[in-house]
């Protein structure tokens, strides 16, 4: 396992980091996620992500669990706030970055996770209604209270990354990464946020890297998408992945096929080693439903793509790839006003 520096901080993290958010509940459920966070621990992985609202808490729970023991020096450990959590998700102050929903979500996640700080906490979105001057001094004083030691974003846009960055400056914490969507056909950050977080000295986390599953080939086109799999999911999968399910991407992605091949990989481990080309991106987000699916994927750290790989990779999807970065902005949650 590679690891990177996480922005300008000191802190070093895997270069492929565990993403503790899919589907928890049942003990069946709850046990092959426990087997996954053992099977990224023996494959070198000491970075783990999470957030307060993944199964309503019971993420953090499952990852605190499967993590007891471990020595905690050595691993850094992620989550995230914004999200409503807990029995009233429709409660006034349960969404957003206001003070007082920060303060009680740090010691819920800690609670739930069963640890003294983290090491990295997340706005998970934007909170277009809360000062931003609220939030980073909320921030502050969880750093300050030794809660968490690094602060980060996810989806924020360039100008609010920007934003947040100099407010964490005069406050004297450090904003150190942004946690975006990124893959070989999600490219919506390339323009604005990458060039924005170099100059910043902040780092990407990037989610989806496989493009939920689209880029490990398994879905064909003209094809029924496998049982089981995401494009199936009526609890909500089936919708995070619909604009990608459509013939044309399905075709371009089976094209990537021998280009892996070449490099000895899966299409997976290719996606991710893909996205870890980005100087600017210090760790791969991977989740995953069954041990072996990690296994799979660790095989990218380390990996050098050839230049001719990688022009190859973008002759082949072509016009399907999503560039444009005015979607995170009309993605940021809107609250109605009191």
């Amino acid at each position: 396992m590679d690891f990177r520096y996480l922005g300008n901080s000191g802190l070093q993290i895997s270069e492929i980091t565990y993403g503790n958010w899919l589907t928890h509940g049942s003990q069946v459920e709850n046990d092959i996620a426990t087997q996954c966070v053992r099977t990224a621990l023996d494959a070198g992985i000491t970075t783990f992500d999470t957030a307060d609202a993944y199964a309503n808490g019971r993420a953090e729970q499952v990852l605190g669990d499967a993590l007891k023991g471990h020595r905690r020096e050595s691993l850094e450990v992620f989550t995230k706030v914004y999200w409503p959590v807990g029995p009233d998700p429709k409660g006034t102050n349960d969404t957003g970055l206001s003070r007082k929903h920060m303060l009680e979500g740090i010691d819920g996640s800690l609670r739930r996770l069963q640890m003294d700080y983290v090491d990295l906490y997340q706005a998970h979105r934007y909170d277009t209604f809360t000062p931003l001057e609220e939030t980073m001094q909320a921030f502050a004083d969880i750093v300050r209270a030794g809660k968490a030691l690094y602060i980060g974003v996810s989806e924020w846009t360039a100008d609010q990354i920007r934003a947040g960055h100099a407010l964490a400056q005069e406050l004297g914490i450090s904003l150190v990464s942004s946690q975006p969507q990124y893959s070989m056909l999600w490219r919506v950050i390339e323009d604005e946020v990458v060039p924005t977080c170099a100059e910043l000295g902040i780092s990407q986390i990037v989610w989806s890297p496989i493009a939920q599953g689209v880029l490990t080939g398994k879905y064909k086109p003209g094809q029924a998408a496998p049982e089981g799999s995401r494009a199936t999911d009526t609890k909500g999968g089936a919708n995070t992945i619909r604009q990608l399910m459509n013939d044309d991407v399905l075709t371009r992605v089976q094209d990537l096929a021998p280009i892996a091949a070449d490099l000895g990989l899966s299409m997976a481990a290719l996606a991710v080693a893909w996205v870890l080309q980005n100087s600017n991106v210090a760790a791969a987000l991977i989740g995953a439903s069954r041990p072996e699916q990690v296994t799979e994927n660790v095989t990218a750290s380390g990996v050098k793509i050839p230049d001719d790989a990688m022009a190859a990779i973008d002759k082949a999807l072509g016009d399907v790839v999503v560039r444009d970065p005015s979607i995170v902005a009309k993605s940021t949650p809107q609250r109605r006003p009191i």
